[in-house]
């Protein structure tokens, strides 16, 4: 066997399909993380549908899912219980967490009428939202990096968002979040590639609809869909399809990206 050879084989070998992937998404019990545990549910992956408050959504899905699913609840501000849900997580499916999708938001609604403007702005609207996004995705990856290893391969998918090119709402605390989480995705990119880890962020715009935009007049909506060249608002089934590219094989290069998914409003 050539060494072209032996090297496409463990880069195969690094980069298993979705079926047979053990994928956490956090805040996965309702709205866009529904979604994303549907899409990976429909791949055939195992899935740990992780939830703080919304224990009887994520019981549902997981009571639909059968054998390939578990509800596991924990703060993912909160180290140790990450860290017991991914200990959970392994000992339920008999292997390690492979795919992480760090979802989960701070409570937050998108009304730019109730918004903290620049006078109103506090530091704690910052820390809130630095909490449940930067510090909730730095838990997962800390938790769920020594099966990681262990396996020789690893997922980590970040969802972003598209304010960061184009904040046509000044929502300060939250754009302010995510793109602290953009420089971490970047970064960690580097330490975990040569485990064969991956790093990547989603950035979608407005989704129509999910419980965050649940609040957005229908006018906002409309003057979204008017200026992307699809004419439509993304969905959040949409959305969970690019992180199946992330997950999958055919991402197995691809590392340190932000991709934009929002039907081309924002060009990246």
């Amino acid at each position: 066997m050539t060494t072209a050879t032996l090297d496409a084989a463990r880069a195969t070998a690094q980069a298993p399909p979705i079926r047979d992937q053990i994928v956490l998404v956090t805040g996965g019990a309702r709205g866009l993380g529904a979604h994303l545990v549907q899409a990976f549910l429909g791949e055939g992956a195992r899935v740990v549908i992780n939830y703080l408050g919304s224990a009887g959504a994520a019981s549902d899905a997981a009571d639909q899912a059968g054998e390939r699913a578990i509800a596991l609840r924990a703060d993912v501000r909160d180290p140790a219980q990450v860290a017991a849900l991914v200990e959970q997580a392994g000992t339920h499916f008999g292997a390690p967490v492979t795919t992480v999708v760090n979802n989960a938001l701070a409570d937050f609604s998108f009304n730019g009428d109730a918004r903290p403007n620049a006078e109103q702005l506090r530091w704690q609207h910052l820390s809130a939202q630095f909490e449940g996004t930067v510090r909730a995705a730095l838990n997962t990856v800390q938790a769920a990096l020594p099966g990681m290893r262990a396996a020789g391969f690893g997922r980590i998918i970040n969802v972003g968002t598209n304010l960061f090119q184009n904040p046509v709402v000044p929502y300060h605390d939250y754009t302010a979040a995510k793109a602290a989480l953009l420089s971490l995705t970047r970064t960690l990119s580097h330490d975990l590639g040569p485990h064969g880890v991956t790093v990547n962020m989603i950035s979608g715009g407005l989704l129509r609809t999910t419980d965050a935009s649940a609040a957005t007049p229908e006018a906002v909506f409309d003057v979204i869909a008017a200026g992307t060249p699809l004419r439509r608002v993304t969905t959040p089934a949409e959305f969970a399809d690019a992180a199946l590219f992330f997950a999958s094989p055919w991402s197995r290069a691809v590392t340190g990206q932000n991709l934009i998914v929002d039907g081309g409003l924002v060009k990246g």
